[in-house]
């Protein structure tokens, strides 16, 4: 399932890239901006801390057991956030996505559509059976953004982590492959 990835992906409107150390300034607007990193596991960063981020994802392999692809996503050679994709269980072919995009680029549907592309990469080149995200309870946004998706939200984790220093709560939600096909038949445009 591991191996190499013909990048860059295409998807109607972005670009989804491999990461290069060129995009540390980039990088370092999403990772140090605290309404981006608000419900994730990291305070914002300074420049050296976001240089040891990026380099940790510098791949433009398929994720083995274990691991994460991310990937820059871009309109028009512009950043607009970054998206990834983990191979959380091969025995069982289960796959996880996350993503985080600048402020300046919601409200457009990118972030939705490079999740979109990463669901459809887990069943496609990693033969996942299931996809999930993971989610602080509280990240609304990051809920309607799942929810777009056709995942539907399988349980509510209460004070499952510890983030920042606060118990958080962890909501989870998940599509199969087969749930995921038929709703993108049903979608398409009859020819």
């Amino acid at each position: 399932m591991t191996g190499s990835l013909q990048l860059p992906l295409r998807t109607a409107r972005l670009e989804l890239r491999a990461l290069t150390p060129d995009d540390i300034d980039d990088h370092l607007r999403l990772v140090s901006n605290p309404a981006v990193v608000r419900y994730l596991y990291e305070e914002p960063m300074d420049r050296s801390a976001a240089v040891e981020h990026l380099a940790r994802r510098l791949t433009h392999e398929l994720p083995d057991e274990g691991s994460w692809l991310n990937l820059a996503a871009t309109v028009d050679g512009v950043y607009l956030g970054e998206v990834g994709v983990s191979l959380t269980s091969r025995a069982h072919r289960q796959c996880e996505i996350g993503y985080a995009f600048l402020p300046e680029a919601g409200g457009q549907g990118y972030a939705t559509e490079a999740a979109a592309a990463m669901v459809t990469l887990a069943f496609d080149e990693l033969a996942a059976h299931r996809v999930a995200a993971r989610l602080d309870a509280r990240n609304a946004a990051s809920a309607r953004l799942l929810t777009r998706l056709g995942m539907r939200h399988e349980a509510e984790l209460r004070e499952n982590e510890l983030v920042k220093g606060e118990w958080t709560d962890e909501s989870v939600y998940a599509i199969t492959e087969q749930e995921w096909r038929t709703a993108r038949e049903s979608a398409a445009p009859a020819s």
